[in-house]
């Protein structure tokens, strides 16, 4: 990864202009969420348009839009779709979620979303929009995904642990849980993050969670449940 952008195997994302650069986060969620192959999927806060990228990939007729509120981000994302392989099949909106009125309801939503809503915030404006909850709260993203989700649809979204429990409290009674990994860096490490999908109804079965480990220590470095995951994006796999 350079200070430019970062190459993937079919698309280059190019993050110069984008306060939060790509990352391990938005790679994960990316790769993890389930997606319709065809439909209407909605990337909320896509920043450099990564995940959105990534849906468009990975769901062949798929029609994706991607929502942002940072302007330099949202020019940016355009011409990372543009340059990608299947930038006819993504539409990147300036807008804020709270103001975002489509037609019709989307299948599938992904947010790698702003976090940390009691840290201290940084000194950067544009760096501290992407990261904290200032200008979308929890509360507001889970009211949000039930206006925009169809009926059967998922929403997906990645978290640090304790950021994960406070959306689940913000979400509580509208949204699902039914599926819920967590992601550690390392064998020993702990939670880092965790991915979640939730939908607009509660599942027949209590789900289950699953851990993913980032790194195993082993030769290769990466543990192969990684590999497998992000196979179709790194160069390095």
């Amino acid at each position: 990864m350079g200070g430019g952008g970062f190459t993937f195997k079919q698309f280059h994302i190019d993050h110069s202009r984008c306060a939060m650069k790509v990352g391990t986060d938005g790679v994960l969620i990316g790769a993890w969420c389930r997606l319709p192959h065809a439909g209407r999927i909605l990337d909320i806060g896509t920043g450099t348009g990564l995940i959105a990228v990534m849906a468009a990939q990975r769901a062949p007729q798929a029609r994706i839009t991607a929502i942002e509120i940072d302007g330099a981000c949202v020019a940016q994302a355009r011409e990372n779709a543009a340059s990608s392989p299947w930038g006819d099949r993504i539409e990147v909106v300036e807008s804020p979620l709270q103001e975002f009125f489509p037609e019709e309801r989307y299948d599938a939503i992904v947010s790698n979303p702003p976090y940390f809503e009691e840290s201290l915030l940084p000194p950067d404006g544009r760096r501290m929009t992407a990261r904290h909850t200032c200008t979308l709260s929890f509360t507001e993203l889970a009211s949000g995904v039930v206006r925009l989700l169809a009926d059967d649809g998922r929403f997906s979204l990645i978290l640090p642990a304790a950021e994960s429990e406070r959306f689940l409290s913000a979400a509580r009674g509208v949204l699902f849980v039914t599926r819920r990994c967590e992601v550690w860096t390392t064998p020993a490490s702990g939670v880092r993050r965790v991915m979640t999908e939730f939908a607009a109804r509660p599942p027949k079965e209590r789900p289950g969670t699953e851990r993913l480990v980032v790194e195993d220590g082993g030769q290769m470095r990466y543990s192969e449940e990684y590999r497998m995951l992000t196979r179709d994006f790194y160069l390095k796999f």
